[in-house]
């Protein structure tokens, strides 16, 4: 355990500050992410520097399709959530009572990144749970990363506060970010969540400063409504149409039982986005032609990929060797890349 960052005392209550729930503790009450609890007027985090989950992954299995594509990536994650989504994939971690975990720190990671292959060491990415409730190891792992030339990428929920974001900013190079769905209704019911605000600012203030990814989850009937598509689509092109978007099919999971999304249903969120966005991908589809780049001036294919693999390439340095248009790209391809 360790003293938190980000919270206040309120008489006999301590109040977290970290993300929009602002939990008001009493003594020797947990929050809502599971992770941080008041103890003698303080807030302490339960999981500072427990790591239940350490593997190398792609880069696209974050997903991230435009930030250094091709590259493997070390992948860390713990325990605790600030929603609670019913449709949970990674509920057995997140909330799941049986939570293993071993101690890490920062160097650790570190080391880890420089005992790897020269030329394989892209950086961490914190992910597997919410990484926002791993604030202080993922502030001062990040920092300690980005002083030696690696690369942070948060796959997050998007539901932690502003000030607390504009100081970890400085030290993260990417993020994806999970849009749930586009109305109040959805989070509150379904993830449990304080709505829909915070996570349009957290996205609005990270692309300002890295590269953004956002992925949005299409349960049928729940949020796949061509409005609800139509609107997402509408706030992210008012941002920056270059913002890549994926689009992930749902399968029953957790506690929420509704058959799978059908193709078709993500076939027409593609086509109502692409009328708008520059980079528009499907995922949860094996072998579909939608999680390949195209040129978004003269449809040509840039990336082709399979399995979370680039398969073949056909850029010049970021230009599309057909028309000469530039590719929005974070980063160069792994390996030999394009020409």
């Amino acid at each position: 355990m360790r003293e938190a960052l980000y919270y206040c005392t309120e008489g006999p209550l301590v109040r977290c500050e970290l993300c929009p729930r602002e939990c008001r503790l009493e003594e020797g009450q947990v929050g809502a992410c599971g992770v941080r609890r008041a103890e003698s007027e303080k807030l302490l985090t339960l999981n500072y520097n427990r790591c239940a989950s350490l593997a190398v992954d792609p880069i696209e299995k974050k997903p991230l399709y435009h930030f250094y594509p091709g590259w493997p990536i070390l992948s860390a994650g713990t325990f605790g959530c600030n929603l609670h989504c019913s449709f949970c994939q990674n509920w057995s971690l997140v909330h799941g009572e049986n939570r293993p975990a071993e101690n890490i720190s920062a160097a650790a990671l570190l080391q880890i990144l420089k005992d790897r292959e020269p030329g394989e060491q892209l950086g961490v990415a914190y992910t597997y749970n919410e990484p926002s409730v791993w604030y202080e190891f993922v502030h001062e792992s990040s920092r300690l990363l980005h002083e030696h030339g690696f690369k942070n990428v948060l796959v997050s929920n998007g539901m932690i506060n502003a000030k607390p974001l504009a100081e970890l900013l400085p030290y993260i190079h990417g993020m994806n970010i999970d849009v749930k769905a586009f109305s109040d209704a959805f989070y509150r019911r379904y993830c449990r969540g304080t709505g829909l605000d915070a996570v349009r600012r957290t996205v609005e203030q990270a692309q300002q400063h890295c590269h953004v990814e956002l992925t949005y989850l299409i349960i049928p009937s729940l949020n796949d409504s061509a409005a609800e598509i139509e609107e997402f689509v509408a706030w992210v092109a008012s941002l920056d149409r270059d913002i890549p978007v994926h689009f992930s099919r749902y399968y029953p999971q957790y506690r929420l039982q509704l058959p799978p999304t059908p193709v078709e249903t993500m076939e027409r969120a593609w086509e109502t986005a692409r009328q708008k966005l520059s980079y528009v991908y499907l995922g949860n589809l094996p072998d579909n032609r939608h999680s390949n780049t195209y040129c978004p001036v003269c449809d040509q294919l840039l990336i082709e990929r399979r399995s979370y693999g680039i398969r073949k390439c056909d850029l010049m340095g970021k230009n599309c060797r057909a028309c000469g248009n530039t590719i929005h790209l974070t980063g160069h391809i792994y390996g030999e890349g394009c020409e």
